[in-house]
């Protein structure tokens, strides 16, 4: 049975996912909106710093996008369960397109203020609380169950790409003084997503959840219920809030290219793109294999491997160093982003792929910004370098307490046959 299985696999290539029409546009959609959303978001820092000349400011951002998913992921993911997804991608969607339309309006008419920088981005926070949810609840409809995992490390690698892509055009751009239009290339880019989604078909929102309703706390408390009651749901949130809250340096990067590493913008741009180079390669490689039997001991090494190469980060005063060291930390991130959403989307029913999803966001996005928020504060204490080294010693310690009091993660195998 097993060489039979090994044919068809090669039968069906190595990218079977993208054998799905519907799943091939909408990743397409979305890989043209992430170079977008990927050059925004590192130019957001830089402009931020530029105003301002504060560590904190930078940590800020963290806390203003935080805030609006806290209060609406719940709620998104409730909202995924109980109504049409592509209807919520479509508003989410043209949100996003109308806040960077925003930043590109006032930069462009030099009206722009750190806070009405901070302003979109709450904005943005808010509409990607809704966003998220229905976008990864839709995604397992689109494809075969068994190339689901084929499917997470092809949206994970094209994200991946657009970290790369997105940061060196925006570094360029920036070099020139053309924040606008950075902005402005973003508004445009969600286009690509919006139109995606449109033309997704009847018959792919007919396999979604038929239990559609209005929101109440009865949907919540069952989405909580669910994903509480699994511990091999929670280990792995746990895992991702204590990593990414310690060891996240991303709003520090501006303070590290001009003021430690002396480097202009386009060695911003190179920074920024750097640990998703790292994502990329380990993106490839995890597409490409066979779907790893010992996930959650891969994990754990994984965000130990993330939270040295932070270490060495945070003590680098060497360019090429600083660049090998984000590499690593991005590509050991990536194999446990794929292994943890294989996990979560594979254990969870289709009815509620939008409330488990919602609660996950609240630790996996809510733990960098956190994370950006400390950063930031015990920067302006104790300085930058210090703070991330400090942030790459409390993920280490993270991991060795999860893989101490969490055998079920630790222990965890693959089924045979997903």
């Amino acid at each position: 049975m097993r060489v039979e299985e090994r044919l068809d696999e090669q039968a069906e290539g190595r990218f079977p996912a993208l054998r799905s029409p519907q799943f091939r546009l909408l990743w397409i959609g979305l890989t043209i909106s992430a170079v977008g959303t990927k050059m925004q978001d590192m130019t957001v820092r830089w402009h931020v710093y530029d105003l301002t000349h504060s560590m904190v400011a930078l940590g800020l951002i963290g806390l203003f996008r935080f805030i609006p998913l806290v209060l609406f992921s719940l709620v998104g993911g409730a909202v995924a369960d109980a109504n049409n997804r592509r209807r919520i991608l479509l508003i989410s969607q043209s949100v996003l397109a109308g806040g960077a339309i925003a930043l590109a309006t006032l930069t462009q008419f030099e009206t722009v203020s750190a806070m009405s920088i901070y302003g979109v981005n709450a904005l943005g926070a808010a509409a990607l609380a809704f966003d998220s949810p229905a976008r990864q609840s839709l995604m397992p409809n689109l494809v075969p169950r068994k190339h689901f995992s084929n499917a997470a490390s092809l949206n994970s690698t094209a994200y991946k790409v657009a970290t790369v892509v997105g940061p060196c055009i925006a570094g360029g751009l920036l070099q020139q003084g053309s924040i606008a239009l950075i902005y402005w290339i973003n508004a445009a880019s969600y286009l690509a997503v919006l139109i995606a989604v449109l033309r997704i078909k009847p018959e792919a929102m007919a396999r979604e959840s038929v239990a559609r309703g209005r929101v109440s706390v009865e949907l919540l408390v069952e989405g909580l219920r669910f994903v509480w009651s699994k511990p091999i749901l929670v280990w792995p949130i746990y895992l991702d809030f204590l990593a990414s809250f310690f060891a996240s340096a991303e709003a520090l990067l501006p303070v590290f290219a001009r003021d430690i590493l002396r480097v202009d913008a386009r060695g911003y741009g190179l920074l920024t793109a750097a640990s998703a180079v790292g994502s990329v390669g380990a993106g490839a490689i995890m597409a490409f294999r066979r779907p790893i039997f010992r996930q959650g001991l891969t994990m754990l090494l994984a965000v130990a491997i993330y939270g040295s190469a932070t270490v060495v980060f945070g003590l680098s005063e060497v360019f090429w160093l600083s660049l090998a060291a984000l590499v690593v930390a991005g590509g050991a991130d990536t194999v446990s982003s794929i292994l943890r959403q294989t996990v979560r989307q594979m254990g969870t029913p289709d009815h509620l792929r939008g409330r488990m999803t919602g609660v996950n966001m609240i630790f996996f996005t809510g733990g960098p910004q956190l994370g950006n928020l400390e950063a930031g504060l015990l920067a302006s204490a104790l300085g930058a370098p210090l703070s991330v080294v400090i942030g790459g010693i409390g993920c280490l310690f993270s991991v060795a307490w999860v893989a101490a009091r969490a055998p079920i993660l630790r222990n965890y195998r693959r089924a045979v046959g997903d």
